[in-house]
Formats: C-alpha cells, structure tokens, sequence
C-alpha cells in the first residue's frame, strides 16, 4: 500500500449535532493515517458548530447556507487535497481498517480502476441487521477482487454507494461532481452510474461501513413520505443516463437497459401522483399501477435478462 497517498473523506452534514462527532471520529480512528477530513455544514441551526470547533485542527470545516447533500459534497470535494476522495453521511460511521483496504486494492488493482466499493452494515429502526450488497443484489462471490460489470448491474438496481466508496481523484474531475438538481435523493446512484461508464470496480465483499436508516430525518425515511419526489428526481436521474448512452458508442450495449429503466421510472411517477390526486378511484388506480410495476420487476429479475454480476478474484 503507497502511504503516501492522501484520501480525503467528505462528511456533509445539517442538523445532526448528536452524531456527526461519531461520523468523525470513526475516520480519524482509521488505521490508514494519511487522511484529512472535511466536514461541510449545510447551515444547520443546531449546535454542530459548537460540536466541531472542539476537533480544532484535526478537521477542516466549511459553512454554507442549506443547498442540499450534492452542494455540500461538491463544496468539500473541491477544496478536498487528496488523490482519492471518499464520503461519509454524519449519521454513519467506518470500521477502522476501512480505508486502509480499500487504497491497499486500489493500488493493486491499478490506475485504470476508477474506484473501490465495500458493503454496508443496514441497520433499521427495529434494530434489523442486513447488508446492503444482500439487498441491492450485488454479493460478490470472492471477498475481494475486480467488478467487471458495474454499469449493466447499477442500470438495474442501486447499492448504497457514498459511505462505501473510495474514488480516485483524477476519475472524478473527468466525469464531474454530484448533480446538485437531484437536491435530496438519487445524486448518489446518479454519480454512481456515470462513475460505472468508466468501467471495472475494485470490490470488497467485507462489511465495513455501518449506514443508519434509524433517524427520523434519514433518507430511507423521507423516501417514504415524499414519493413524488423520490420519483421526480429517479425521472431526472434516468433521462440524464440515457443521454449519456445514447450519445457514446462505446456504451450502445447499455442502451436498451437505459430505456427499460427510463420508462420504468416514468411511470412509477404516474403512479405516485395519482396517489395525490383527490378524484374518485385515483387512489385504487395508483395502487393497481404499483402492484403492475411490482410484478414487472419481479418477472425481470427472474428473466434471463436480468444482469447478473461478474466478479474476478484479485488477492
């Protein structure tokens, strides 16, 4: 492992005085010294500030009026001086030898991977454990080693991606920062899918990121109440990888999953604002176009189209 490559961890945060001390100390806890941390704070009213000028040096902190997770990551991102950038929500927190392995693969794997993914630890507000490559349908069968399919795999369905990742510096000024429209969700799976264009992933199989959906403020959370949202941003998200595919040559095999994905989300949005919608039956259409698209999803997962992961082993 080269020690003399610097990371730099982006913690956005805003309003989450009670934890973002945890977030913080789990990256100075790292095993991996050659660190910097760089907390932005999104205009919160609590007492964060209070909480972070008791790190004095140890952190560098950064204020901005409230402009969304994307703004704030892109902020950090661009006064961050390290060769590899890696992010962590202020409600999560790292195992200590989480960076050390994955700039130890990334260095072994070579320049031409642009990144290095690891699982999450899931944990719900009923306490439920899980982890998030079992979700996302991502489970590697090698403990570490090169992802060789990463963007057929994320057209179709999404695996928590800032708290785990750990991205080379240069692949990120090449394909840009977080689309700052996607305001509160999908500008992490948006970034992931244009990061997945640039080819294989380094991946560790190990759990080493602990991601809290307990909070009431978390997104998982406000998924839940604000699905008109959720789908207006997933709509952006798709149209904006569309074109990306559409547009290059050397991605002509995604496009057909592009499309799939598009038109899946518009109409999942028809469906979610029905649900809004106070005339007769609005409700129980809404519904019926739900439980349509549930068993569309589920039909494809079982079809032979469905894609499936392809993992080399690299020791």
């Amino acid at each position: 492992m080269r020690a003399d490559q610097r990371v730099s961890v982006v913690i956005p945060t805003y309003n989450r005085a009670g934890v973002v001390c945890r977030a913080i100390d789990s990256v100075l806890a790292q095993t991996y010294r050659n660190t910097e941390v760089v907390v932005v704070d999104d205009g919160s009213t609590d007492d964060t500030q209070t909480r972070l000028s008791a790190y004095r040096d140890r952190i560098r902190i950064l204020t901005q009026e409230n402009s969304g997770p994307a703004a704030a990551r892109n902020r950090g991102i661009a006064l961050a001086q390290g060769e590899i950038i890696a992010f962590l929500d202020s409600d999560d927190y790292w195992l200590p030898t989480k960076l050390a392995r994955q700039v130890d693969l990334l260095e072994k794997a070579g320049k031409a991977i642009p990144c290095c993914i690891c699982d999450c630890t899931v944990v719900y507000r009923n306490g439920r454990r899980t982890s998030a490559f079992q979700i996302a349908d991502t489970m590697p069968n090698c403990s570490t080693g090169l992802w060789l399919n990463p963007a057929e795999v994320l057209s179709t369905r999404f695996v928590l991606f800032n708290q785990a990742v750990a991205i080379r510096r240069e692949v990120l000024e090449k394909i840009g920062y977080f689309d700052e429209a996607l305001r509160l969700f999908c500008e992490d799976h948006e970034l992931a899918l244009r990061l997945s264009l640039e080819g294989p992933w380094a991946i560790i199989r190990d759990q080493l990121v602990v991601y809290q959906d307990a909070s009431p403020d978390s997104l998982g959370q406000k998924a839940l109440t604000e699905e008109v949202l959720l789908r207006e941003h997933l709509l952006h998200m798709r149209r904006q990888i569309l074109r990306l595919v559409e547009n290059n040559p050397r991605h002509s095999g995604l496009r057909r999953l592009a499309r799939k994905e598009f038109q899946r989300a518009s109409r999942e949005l028809v469906a979610a604002r029905l649900s809004e919608r106070s005339f007769p039956g609005a409700s129980t259409l809404s519904k019926l176009l739900h439980m349509m698209e549930h068993v569309r999803r589920a039909l494809f997962r079982r079809s032979p189209l469905y894609p499936r992961m392809a993992v080399r082993g690299l020791s």
